[in-house]
């Protein structure tokens, strides 16, 4: 039977899940997959929480060289996230030949090529199925189940915090800062959120995403970001109205003008099968020209699931003799030839406060209409704030900049100010 050394930098969270399927599974990967894998070091600078696992004290390592230099170690999972010291760990493991398995999205999406040219280099493989969607098999699925289609577009709810928060101001009327301060207590948001609500976190996965499906590199600084701190409970109010859900979606999409990749709070009918993820859960929908539509839905992140993803990867590279790399040229930045479409087309949802006299909405569908804006609907609230009262605009495809001038141009009246602007996929 073929043995398998593993090393697993890291017993946080995802690592100690990661450690307790490898040696449960144990036998029932012998029995089934004809691999024993074997867990040779660990590199974990607090010992008792090893020990705590019942890793025995010989395996605990505290520097990279020991476990680089262990003849019996194979694969060397990480799971330590940022960039360093996870990235100098990975290309240690790497130039000393050893395949990787990593869960770490913003070390994948920054320095992806570094790492796969020092793997090239080296004949090791490098696997990163758990760097999206935590439990989703969406990068084995892109890769090796659906392959056979050319991809117009990968849309995804792939942060499971803010799809929390959304959801509580969604279904209990939650006001954002509360569902935050929830997120946190049930250990879904870091005591730092900036990187999950602000949309770093999706910039990443979407970076990764969208350049395996699109095959060619989708650097994550040509991405439009938006996060969800500034969503009012009133726009999630008036997007039920008219049949909208509030989520935070990563948009992909490859057409004739270029590739336009964009990470932004919007409004989705309904109707429309991402409108039900909710929770922590997250889902991908894909678009291929031969299979049509697909959604991949599951748990995003969590010891279990993100260790399942892991767990897959060093099965897959125990069993494959030949690593196989990115169908695209993997450089720092995307090739010379690759166009992205920045001022896109979308449908917007627009709120404003307006002074509660005649003429405004006249002045306000002027300066829309100069703009190239078509009014799909309007809808005036019945309460009123003073002598101000609340305008929704929803538009017919348009342009980003020409609502973005029409937004200045409204703002510059002094008889409205446009309080949020959000896209809508109908």
């Amino acid at each position: 039977m073929k043995k398998i050394g593993v090393a697993i930098l890291g017993l946080g969270v995802v690592g100690g899940g990661t450690y307790k399927i490898l040696t449960e599974h144990r036998d029932f990967y012998k029995n089934t997959k004809g691999i024993d894998i074997v867990i040779e070091n660990v590199l974990e600078l607090d010992k008792n929480r090893a020990l705590a696992l019942g890793i025995e004290e010989s395996k605990i390592c505290t520097d990279i060289a020991e476990i680089c230099s262990n003849p019996e170690v194979d694969i060397v999972v990480e799971v330590i996230g940022g960039i360093e010291p996870a990235k100098s760990y990975v290309l240690a493991a790497l130039n000393s030949g050893k395949s990787v398995v990593t869960s770490n999205k913003e070390l994948y999406c920054k320095y992806g090529h570094e790492l796969e040219k020092a793997a090239k280099k080296n004949r090791a493989g490098l696997y990163f199925e758990a760097t999206c969607v935590g439990g989703v098999p969406i990068i084995r699925s892109m890769l090796d189940n659906l392959q056979g289609n050319v991809y117009s577009s990968v849309i995804g709810i792939i942060n499971g915090t803010t799809n929390y928060i959304l959801t509580k101001m969604t279904e209990s009327g939650t006001d954002y800062s509360s569902a935050l301060e929830e997120a946190k207590k049930l250990g879904y948001a870091e005591a730092d959120p900036t990187s999950d609500v602000e949309g770093f976190d999706a910039v990443y996965k979407l970076s990764i995403l969208s350049s395996i499906a699109f095959n060619t590199k989708i650097p994550y600084t040509e991405i439009y970001r938006e996060g969800i701190s500034a969503i009012d409970g009133a726009d999630i109010a008036f997007g039920k109205q008219l049949g909208y859900t509030l989520k935070l979606l990563a948009i992909g999409k490859n057409g004739k003008k270029g590739i336009e990749v964009r990470v932004h709070p919007t409004l989705i009918k309904s109707t429309h099968p991402l409108a039900s993820v909710k929770d922590c859960f997250n889902a991908v929908y894909l678009n291929g020209d031969s299979v049509g539509d697909v959604m991949l839905y599951g748990r995003g992140a969590g010891a279990y699931p993100t260790g399942s993803a892991i767990v897959g990867d060093i099965i897959f590279c125990a069993t494959h003799s030949n690593h196989v790399y990115s169908t695209f040229v993997n450089t720092e930045t995307a090739a010379t030839d690759t166009k992205f479409v920045k001022n896109f087309e979308s449908e917007y949802y627009i709120r404003l406060s307006v002074d509660d006299k005649a003429g405004v909405l006249s002045k306000v569908t002027a300066i829309l209409s100069k703009c190239s804006i078509s009014v799909a609907q309007f809808i005036q609230d019945g309460e009123r704030e003073g002598d101000k009262a609340s305008l929704v605009v929803i538009t017919h495809v348009t342009k980003e900049n020409s609502v973005k001038k029409a937004v200045a141009e409204i703002n510059a009246t002094g008889i409205a100010n446009v309080e949020s602007v959000i896209r809508v996929i109908s």
